[in-house]
């Protein structure tokens, strides 16, 4: 009888980042807590996993990121005082964060690079294949990315990436896959992965965005590799081993994603974000639309 693979319920948030692009906002806050409308990034991102089914989630963190730990955490003074008010609406807000997922915590120590970063968690995670999101990238929650990805990943074996097609002149700023078709429209077989080369030397225009479901055999092959662009240990290099040997850990495929992302590690982007996001509210959504028209007609 042919053993089914475990099911994926893991997920991984590298958080250690310094937040440089937004200081001196992230002096003292860690930019994941930066809020889009009324609610932090990273909550974003936490929820997108649960939502896809996986309820265990590891934050890889580093010096002055005691805040995400207290946001999921509870707050009984806060809910106490809400309690006493009678204000149930605010209340089941500050319950959720803490009733989402179980959450675990790792200092990743020296930022070394997302490789490094996802090779902290290798003691948490075992030998279960599991998810990384980056908190950069908000993926809207009607679009089932994530879900699609576990799905192909469980299908298929192996490691599965996220890629969107960007145009070229940008491809610099992100990984960059060289594929192959297959039979879903929507699945490639990544053959190679180039991390930020310049547009002539790119393999394609499709770009490695921050969603991945690897298979545990990443681990091993991030503890031998060495630091790449920027001095630092690239995911994206030890992803490149594992597409090139699929007796490292079986194939890599990417899902190419056509829906709404939010990239809120850039500050234009970050901004029309929580413009897109509150105008999308039905509570806000209204007023704040009939305003924005008004402001754009008076400034052009």
């Amino acid at each position: 009888m042919t053993q089914s693979p475990p099911r994926i319920t893991k997920a991984v948030i590298p958080a250690a980042g310094l937040g440089t692009r937004f200081l001196p906002a992230t002096k003292a806050t860690p930019k994941e807590m930066l809020p889009v409308v009324d609610k932090p990034a990273i909550q974003y991102v936490v929820e997108e996993a649960v939502a896809a089914g996986l309820s265990d989630v590891l934050m890889v963190t580093g010096r002055n990121k005691r805040p995400l730990e207290d946001h999921f955490d509870r707050n009984y003074e806060l809910e106490s005082a809400l309690t006493r008010k009678g204000d149930a609406d605010r209340l089941a807000k500050v319950q959720q964060s803490s009733d989402l997922a179980t959450m675990h915590y790792v200092r990743q120590g020296d930022p070394r690079g997302l490789g490094h970063a996802v090779l902290c968690a290798a003691p948490h995670v075992g030998s279960e294949p599991f998810a990384v999101l980056l908190g950069d990238d908000l993926i809207d929650a009607r679009d089932q990315l994530l879900s699609r990805m576990v799905e192909i990943q469980e299908h298929e074996g192996g490691s599965v990436i996220a890629l969107m097609e960007v145009d070229p002149e940008q491809i610099h700023l992100y990984g960059c896959a060289a594929v192959e078709t297959t039979a879903e429209s929507d699945v490639v077989r990544v053959t190679g992965l180039v991390e930020k080369p310049e547009p002539a030397e790119a393999p394609s225009n499709l770009a490695v965005i921050g969603r991945y479901v690897l298979d545990p055999a990443v681990f091993d092959v991030l503890r031998t590799t060495r630091p790449g662009r920027g001095g630092e240990i690239q995911l994206t290099d030890a992803l490149q081993q594992m597409a090139a040997d699929e007796s490292i850990g079986g194939p890599v495929h990417g899902v190419v994603f056509k829906g709404r992302r939010y990239d809120t590690g850039d500050r234009g982007d970050y901004l029309r974000a929580i413009v897109r996001l509150a105008c999308e509210r039905e509570d806000l959504g209204p007023d704040f639309k009939a305003w924005l028209r008004r402001y754009v007609t008076e400034e052009m």
